[in-house]
């Protein structure tokens, strides 16, 4: 049917065919070993013990022998003595001679016996098959004998093999001699008649051309189907050999056209022979095996130039059919299950040709018989689904697959919800959609009514708490999911009252089996349910509000969302319910990385009343609310996640209308003086707020958060205001001459770094907080310059040279802010308020000494030293008479002579 590019390729096959032979082989003979010493340890457990010997009974009186009753039944005379006779007779005692004792468990074979009875046999069955192969290799290249006979001392030879395992099978099986299990000679020496069978078939179509590809290929399934049948007397060496063969047959033959037909018809005969003998033997690794080679072979043909879309839907139908009877455990002819579990490789199965079909709707660009055909095999996934509970993991593939189908659909048509804001991504291009509108939207409503009914009425059937959580989810997550796809598709993602219409009469929908769950009685899962159809109805609900508004209500929906799953876990205590709410947080979040001004351009140039206020107030008013309810359940992850949420979005509303307010409106305009200062304040208001709140709270996003506030306002305040932003750096208009940038970026910042400060004291550590303490000092003595030298310059301080005035009215005034601390430290008995004063004070000396000594003259020299020696003084003074007063000792009274 296909190319095969290497000659040798059949050797590679059984050696890999031998290699899984060998693996399955040791597991089956190992289990057998087990469970025959489990038997044997068994039937010496039940063994009946003999009967204790009874004493003779002494000649009794022919009056007494009379009057004794009739002898008992056959069956009372087999009965065993009571217990309570042998206690009360100490004469009768059991014998213990007769009672053989357990038997000993089988030893693990050894390295000897492995190498004799496992080893050998394995390497040789290989080195038969690989003698064959190098037999006609020889031939060939010496020129023996001629194509014909080769071929036909190959087919001897593969004739020959098969016999002998067959014999030797036979030999076993009516011999006296138990035969060692895992030497399992008669399968090893069939696996070796198939694979030189194999290769001789496929040497006659490839090599000699003495057969067409259509009696190469029947020839070689037929060896194939039969190294399956095989399989059921010689265990699962040939199973392996025999689905690899089968599979790779259609690699092995090669045809101008590929006909698919041919091939799916060929391909589901395989599958239904090797699902029938895992079936029988229960071999779960053989219908993995085949389900996985079955949906690979879908892969060749997706090409969408030259698709063929009915053989492509056949395969999978027939894969879909072959695997609910025969895989599915509980269902028609598959295996038996208890009930509710969900068993993997029967929900894996369905959920593997639900992938094919997948691929092949979005590989036809939505072709109208594959979507025909998709829908039916989502449909009978949920019959199969509710028949038999092992399935019902395939709910969630059949709800993804259903969700990528319309997603995929909705982004061919609107190819620009894949261009980020940095422009489009490469191959994007805007391209047709071939599918029709209508036919997706009936698709769309079977979908959606299939899931969420049976969601709803799967409630209490199963006595497992699963099995009714996975149809909930299902159920209110494929409607939610296809709503949206659809909304994209048809809406373009703008203002759209009938989809709000529909969102609504979906939550009301989602409202009526929330009611109707909560008055049913309790069952396994229906508490879960009934708290997914609540979070149901809250996202439809905030998909209205979206539908029906802007754009950037999208992310207040979500938020919302998260703000009622809060509540909702409040009311029903469910740990799921309160991940659903930090999820959401996430997804919010995640949203405002792709823009963070939440609606473009649109944000407008009002001050605070913006789009900025509700895109991130309203998010960080619920989630706050959120973190509240949760919190009332107990400290975890989900509610650290929803805090941490909560302080992002306050931060980034604080943070974007300053940005917003000091740029008016342009949000990628350069920053300046007015923003940095605004922002150190911002960051330090709620540093304090949270220093507060983490006192009550004991939260670590608190105590992380009110930290991660205050190294921000440390940052922008040293490479911001200090430097980069600086007016006494820069060319920067600082405005009038009190109420100006100076008061706003530097008085303002000192005093809130100060009351910082006092909050965190016996909080935290005493460095953290003096370090604090040592910055509010700092900005409020660079405010108190900046102010003298706006005095003297005007609102552009680089302006003119310094003159003697303006250095002896720094002078003086440091001296008076050193000593205003220093009153405010006596009055308040604030050591570091005087701590501060005498730093101050000490900055002040050193610029007399080292300033103005050198740039003063005249009687500005002679007054700024004057007054810092009477300030000097009079601050001695006062700590003399003040603080550190000594108290004279009163002299002591005078002795009086008795």
């Amino acid at each position: 049917m296909f190319d095969a590019p290497f000659d040798d390729l059949a050797i590679i096959i059984a050696i890999i065919a031998f290699l899984i032979a060998i693996k399955a082989t040791s597991q089956a003979t190992e289990l057998r070993r087990r469970i025959n010493s489990l038997e044997a340890t068994l039937y010496a457990q039940r063994q009946v013990q003999p009967p204790p010997l009874l004493p003779t009974p002494a000649p009794e009186a022919p009056a007494t022998i009379a009057a004794q009753p009739p002898p008992l039944a056959p069956e009372a005379e087999l009965a065993p003595t009571p217990v309570a006779e042998q206690v009360l007779s100490p004469s009768i005692e059991p014998s213990t001679d007769n009672v053989a004792p357990p038997p000993v468990p089988a030893a693990e074979p050894g390295f000897e016996e492995r190498l004799g009875t496992r080893w050998v046999v394995w390497i040789g069955g290989l080195a038969l098959a690989l003698g064959g192969f190098f037999m006609v290799r020889y031939s060939i290249e010496a020129g023996l004998v001629g194509p014909g006979v080769r071929v036909f001392l190959g087919g001897l030879f593969a004739l020959a093999l098969l016999g002998a395992g067959e014999w030797t099978r036979r030999k076993e099986s009516i011999s006296t001699i138990a035969a060692l299990p895992i030497a399992n000679i008669p399968a090893i020496l069939t696996a070796a008649g198939t694979a030189v069978a194999f290769a001789t078939i496929y040497a006659a179509y490839a090599l000699y051309g003495f057969l067409v590809p259509a009696t190469a290929f029947v020839l070689l399934g037929l060896v194939a189907l039969g190294t399956l049948a095989a399989a059921l007397l010689h265990g699962p060496a040939l199973a392996g050999l025999g689905v690899v063969g089968a599979f790779a047959t259609p690699v092995l033959v090669s045809s101008g056209k590929p006909d698919y037909w041919a091939l799916y018809i060929y391909l589901a005969i395989v599958t239904a022979a090797s699902f029938g003998l895992a079936r029988i033997r229960l071999w779960r690794w053989l219908a993995v095996t085949t389900i996985v080679f079955a949906v690979l072979w879908i892969f060749p043909g997706l090409d969408p130039g030259e698709m063929q879309v009915a053989p492509h839907d056949f395969h999978v139908i027939a894969g879909f059919v072959l695997a609910s009877l025969l895989v599915v455990c509980g269902f028609m002819f598959g295996p038996t299950i208890e009930d509710g579990q969900i068993e993997p490789v029967s929900s894996s199965a369905l959920g593997a040709y639900l992938f094919g079909a997948m691929l092949i709707v979005l590989s036809s660009a939505h072709a109208d018989l594959t979507l025909i055909a998709f829908t039916l095999l989502v449909a009978s996934t949920l019959f199969v689904a509710w028949r038999a509970e092992a399935a019902v993991g395939a709910l969630g593939a059949a709800a993804a697959t259903v969700f990528i189908v319309f997603a995929e659909w909705a982004v061919r048509a609107n190819p620009d919800m894949l261009v980020l804001p940095g422009g489009p991504m490469p191959g994007i291009t805007p391209t047709a959609t071939d599918s029709a509108v209508a036919q997706h939207l009936v698709i769309a409503a079977i979908f959606a009514i299939g899931f969420g009914i049976a969601g709803f009425f799967a409630q209490g059937r199963s006595n497992s708490a699963i099995i009714p959580v996975v149809w909930s989810a299902a159920g209110v997550a494929t409607p939610i999911a296809i709503l949206v796809a659809l909304y994209a598709r048809i809406a373009h993602l703008d203002r759209s009252i009938p989809f709000a219409i529909l969102a609504v009469l979906l939550a009301a929908a989602f409202g009526a089996a929330t009611e109707t769950l909560t008055r049913r009685e309790m069952r396994p899962g229906v508490a879960i349910s009934t708290a997914l159809f609540a979070t149901g109805t809250l996202g439809a609900l905030a998909l209205a509000l979206t539908f029906a508004l802007e754009k950037g209500w999208l992310t207040i929906a979500l938020a919302l969302m998260s703000l009622g799953t809060a509540w909702i876990a409040l009311q029903r205590p469910i740990p799921f319910l309160r991940w659903l709410a930090a999820i959401f947080a996430s997804i919010v979040t995640a949203r405002i990385l792709y823009d963070p001004r939440i609606v473009g351009d649109a944000v407008g140039t009002t001050p605070i009343f913006n789009w900025l206020l509700w895109g991130y107030g309203l998010p960080a008013a619920s989630f706050w609310a959120a973190s509240m309810f949760l919190r009332r359940r107990g400290d975890d992850a989900p509610l650290r996640m929803v805090e941490a949420a909560a302080i992002l979005f306050t931060a980034l509303l604080a943070f974007m209308q300053v940005r917003h307010l000091a740029t008016g409106g342009d949000m990628i305009a350069a920053p300046s003086l007015l923003e940095a200062g605004l922002q150190v304040c911002v960051s330090l208001a709620m540093a304090i707020g949270l220093e507060r709140l983490r006192l009550r709270s004991h939260s670590i996003v608190h105590n992380v958060g009110a930290v991660v506030l205050t190294a921000i306002a440390g940052f922008i305040s040293v490479f911001g205001l200090l430097f980069l932003e600086n007016p006494l750096l820069w060319h920067i208009d600082v405005g009038g001459a009190v109420f100006n940038l100076l008061l706003l970026c530097y008085a303002l910042p000192a005093v809130l770094m100060l009351l910082l400060a006092y909050a965190v004291v016996g909080a935290r550590g005493k460095i953290y907080a003096n370090t604090i303490a040592g910055a509010a000092l700092v900005f409020a003595l660079a405010y108190l310059t900046l102010e003298i030298r706006r005095f003297y310059h005007g609102p552009f301080l680089t302006s003119g040279g310094t003159s003697g005035a303006e250095q002896y009215t720094y002078s003086i005034g440091w001296l008076a802010f050193g000593v205003v601390l220093l009153g405010i430290g006596i009055t308040v008995n604030s050591e570091r308020a005087r701590l501060a004063s005498a730093a101050v004070i000490a900055l002040t000396i050193l610029k007399a000494f080292v300033i103005d000594m050198s740039t003063l003259t005249g009687v500005y020299r002679a007054l700024s030293f004057m007054c810092l020696g009477i300030v000097l003084v009079a601050i001695g003074w006062l700590y003399q008479r003040i603080l550190f007063r000594r108290q004279i000792a009163p002299p002591p009274a005078p002795q009086t002579g008795s």
